[in-house]
């Protein structure tokens, strides 16, 4: 190794006039040498270890690709509604991948089979984890119509497996999607040998106890599978070295999670289909070029090319002529996908997606992967100096609604949100919970020296909804405290998020991909469902022999 070090660095000296210039040839042809040092990576001998042979992100399951641009965000449509809450601004989105469909039943129930075998409901201590997840199958219901049906059998009936799941609110669809990370990485480890074939099965069927989490994996791997993972590593136990994954290993995929408004509003609108001036600007009425609902080419002419609600008491036209095909939500992929292969991002039903609501977007709106939501958390640390494995103690939140869910699941790491150590001297922020961030709080009204000194902090906030508390006593009973308060001046708080797309229940004006509307993140109905997104690290192209600017190819 030393020998090595002194041939490298000697190769690039050269004297001249008697100044020390470096013309340094390049070292060495492998990609296992590094420029920096002259050292070897990845060394039997005990070098550093990292993968060299990395290409870039794989497409995880279910899964496009969606690659980056500018765009124009925003309604230029006339306001019949006159809610203008969308003004156009031009945005920069980094590549990312969204689910080809929205999550379907069965994808859905996937889930909550996982739930029922490794935290059984019988199990006082995992009662409500599985209960905390089911959807709310009697959004179905109306006073005045006969939706039993629907009621009884729209989750679970084979009939219905494709269609989108409905029923499900905010909160449960982005602890879906936390699952789904964990069961696709379990995926990754088994397919790379970090863990034993099948060994995914093991904790459903209860062979093992515990489950497996990727951040606890990635933190405290010795803890996943509740200890027991010793038991379940697969052929690269045999190198010391690589005994476990790392991020620096590259087999880990990045999170599924909500897509953000402004990724969401970009692949609905999947301008790389179309060069035209008026699309780049903005001003693509739906997700398919042209300002009609109706198919124009010469195949299939005629036919809609969504589901939504063409007029009053006519949810899919007359049966057996100028009919959608559909008369509450359609199974995924019944009409064409737009120009990024993405089904549905006009109709069927609306989705969900991670940013909070706010009426008022301010002038000076972050331009790049803008998104209003962030609550930045770190690894709660032990005193054992490790990070902190919630093992048993399992932390339930209990909704307005008076639904309980779970916040945490066993074997999961514990998080808090950063305090001044992480925020002190920054520039860039100054608290964990950025959710109000420039939106009427003390520190960027213009107007907060006018305010009473007798009201309270929150009052002075532009958005200032009724606080009501509800919780359930150790019997199970619902205990309601309401906000009576006569100074609450609106509904919309930091727990009111953003759902995107027309549905089946809504009017073809609803079909913009530029259209939002907003719900309490713990209600749910039965014409909103959601669809994964995962951020893409590394290169912003997928092309792989693509010649670097400035560079002539061989």
């Amino acid at each position: 190794m030393k020998k090595q070090f002194i041939k490298v660095v000697l190769s690039c000296a050269v004297i001249a006039g008697g100044f020390t210039v470096t013309s340094c040839k390049k070292s060495s042809g492998s990609k296992d040498v590094s420029r920096a040092t002259g050292w070897k990576i990845n060394a039997k001998e005990g070098g550093f270890q990292y993968n060299t042979d990395f290409k870039e992100q794989e497409t995880a399951p279910g899964l496009v690709f969606v690659e980056g641009g500018t765009f124009t965000k925003g309604k230029v449509q006339d306001d019949v509604m006159h809610d203008w809450d969308n003004t156009p601004t031009s945005q920069h989105v980094q590549s990312f991948y969204m689910d080809e469909t929205e999550v379907t039943n069965v994808m859905y129930l996937e889930y909550l089979d996982y739930l029922k075998s490794v935290y059984p409901p019988e199990n006082p201590k995992y009662a409500n984890i599985y209960k905390g997840a089911l959807p709310d199958t009697l959004v179905w219901r109306n006073r005045l119509g006969f939706n039993e049906t629907m009621t009884n059998n729209y989750l679970r009936h084979p009939a219905y497996a494709e269609y989108p799941v409905v029923g499900v609110n905010w909160i449960q669809a982005t602890q879906f999607a936390e699952w789904r990370t964990d069961r696709v990485n379990e995926v990754m480890l088994e397919r790379e040998g970090y863990l034993a074939k099948d060994a995914k099965y093991k904790a459903a069927t209860g062979e093992v106890g515990g489950t497996f989490s990727t951040e606890t994996y990635l933190n405290r791997p010795e803890s996943v599978y509740n200890g027991q993972i010793d038991s379940l590593q697969g052929k690269q136990k045999k190198d010391s070295v690589n005994t476990f994954a790392k991020r620096s290993s590259g087999v880990i995929m990045p999170e599924y999670r909500l897509p953000t408004e402004t990724e969401w509003e970009y692949a609905a609108q999947a301008n790389q289909g179309s060069r035209e001036y008026n699309n780049y600007r903005g001003r693509k009425k739906y997700p398919w070029d042209g300002d009609y609902t109706r198919n124009g080419q010469r195949v299939g002419r005629g036919d809609q090319l969504a589901n939504f609600k063409q007029g009053k008491g006519d949810y899919g036209g007359i049966a057996g002529w100028s009919d959608d095909g559909a008369d509450i939500t359609a199974q995924v992929m019944s009409y064409k996908p737009n120009d990024l292969g993405l089904y549905d991002m006009a109709g069927n039903v609306a989705e969900w997606v991670a940013d909070v609501y706010r009426p008022i977007v301010d002038d000076e709106i972050s331009d790049f992967n803008y998104y209003r939501g962030n609550i930045y958390m770190k690894t709660a640390i032990g005193e054992d100096g490790k990070v902190n494995i919630l093992r048993d103690s399992i932390i339930y939140d209990t909704l307005p609604t008076g639904k309980i869910v779970a916040v945490n699941l066993p074997g999961e790491i514990k998080m808090v949100p950063v305090d001044e150590n992480e925020t002190y001297l920054r520039t860039n922020f100054d608290s964990s919970d950025n959710r109000g961030y420039r939106d009427g709080d003390p520190g960027s009204s213009r107007f907060f020296d006018q305010f009473s000194d007798e009201e309270e902090e929150d009052q002075r906030k532009m958005y200032d909804s009724p606080k009501h508390k509800v919780e359930r006593d150790s019997t199970g009973k619902l205990i309601r405290q309401y906000d009576e308060s006569n100074s609450r001046t609106t509904l919309i708080n930091d727990e009111v998020r953003v759902f995107k797309g027309g549905s089946w229940r809504d009017r073809a004006y609803w079909l913009d991909p530029a259209q939002r509307r907003y719900l309490p993140q713990y209600m749910a109905t039965d014409y909103i469902g959601f669809r994964c997104a995962m951020s893409r690290v590394g290169s912003k192209s997928k092309s792989k022999n693509k010649t670097p600017r400035g560079k002539k190819a061989k």
